[in-house]
C-alpha cells in the first residue's frame, strides 16, 4: 500500500459528488434514476457487510470491497456489470489486496446461505468478474480508509469515553453505505464522524478541533451529508429496492 495518501492513486481518483452520481447511459435506458442508482449501491453494501461477518474478514476488507464496488460504477454500467456478481468479485479481490484471503468457494457458500433466492453464481462467474473489475479499476487497488486517522485523532483528543468511541467507529462504518470515500479525504471523514459523535454525546472538544487548524466548514458539510443519509434511508423499503433492481432486467426504454 502507498504510504502517503496525497501521492496515492486514491487521492488522484477523488471525484466531485456530481460526478459520482452520474448514471451510465445504458442504465438510464432501463429507467434507472439517480435515486435507484444510490439505492442499489446501498443495498449491495449491506449485503457485503453481512457477508463479511460470516466469512470472518476484518472490517478493512469489507471497506475496501465496498470502495471497489463504488469505484466500478463511476465507470461501468450496472446493466453490463451485474451488481450482485460485482459485489462478490470485489469481496474476493479485496481479501487478496488486504492480505486476508478468503476462498471464492467460501464466498459462494455463505452468500447462497444468506440470500438463496438472489445468488445463483458459480466459481467461474466470480473469477471472470474479478478480471473485469480489475480492468474497470485500471488495476489501481490502493484504498486509504478513515480508520487509521480515527484511531490517531481519538488518542490525540484524549477521548476516553467508551460510548463516544463506539458511536464514532459505528458512524465511520456507516459511511461505506454512501459514496463519501470516493469524494473526500479519509482523515476528513474521520473528523466528521468524531464531530457527530461529540455532539450526540454532548462532549465539548471544540478546543481540540480548533488546534487542528482544519477547515471546519468542510468537516461540518461531510457531517451534514452523513446525517442526511441517516434521515433519508429510514424510508428505504424492500419494495423500493426490488423496483430499482427490476428496472435493470427490463428492455431499454
Amino acid at each position: 500500500m502507498a504510504a502517503n495518501f496525497w501521492t496515492s492513486s486514491h487521492y488522484k481518483q477523488l471525484m466531485e459528488q456530481e460526478e459520482v452520481d452520474v448514471v451510465h447511459p445504458l442504465d438510464k435506458e432501463r429507467g434507472i434514476s439517480v435515486e435507484d442508482f444510490k439505492l442499489i449501491k446501498f443495498h449491495m453494501s449491506n449485503h457485503m457487510i453481512k457477508l463479511a461477518q460470516h466469512i470472518k474478514v476484518r472490517q478493512r476488507v469489507v471497506a475496501t470491497a465496498v470502495t471497489y464496488m463504488r469505484r466500478v460504477y463511476t465507470r461501468k454500467s450496472m446493466v453490463e456489470f451485474e451488481p450482485r456478481l460485482v459485489a462478490l468479485a470485489c469481496m474476493y479481490l479485496a481479501s487478496k489486496a488486504e492480505e486476508s484471503i478468503v476462498q471464492a468457494r467460501n464466498i459462494i457458500f455463505y452468500i447462497r446461505k444468506l440470500y438463496p433466492d438472489e445468488y445463483k453464481y458459480e466459481l467461474k462467474d466470480i473469477l471472470g468478474m474479478e478480471m473485469k473489475v480489475l480492468e474497470a479499476l485500471n488495476y489501481y487497488l490502493v484504498v486509504f480508509h478513515p480508520y487509521r486517522s480515527l484511531s490517531e485523532f481519538l488518542q490525540d483528543a484524549a477521548i476516553n469515553d467508551v460510548n463516544m468511541n463506539q458511536i464514532t467507529w459505528g458512524i465511520v462504518n456507516d459511511t461505506y453505505k454512501m459514496d463519501l470515500i470516493l469524494v473526500h479525504p479519509p482523515y476528513r471523514i474521520a473528523l466528521a464522524c468524531i464531530y457527530i459523535a461529540s455532539v450526540h454525546t454532548e462532549k465539548d472538544i471544540t478546543a481540540w478541533f480548533e488546534d487542528l487548524h482544519e477547515d471546519m466548514n468542510l468537516v461540518k458539510n461531510i457531517a451534514m451529508e452523513i446525517l442526511d443519509f441517516y434521515e433519508n434511508y429510514r424510508s428505504i423499503t424492500e419494495e423500493k429496492v426490488n423496483s430499482a433492481f427490476s428496472k435493470l432486467a427490463l428492455k431499454p426504454l
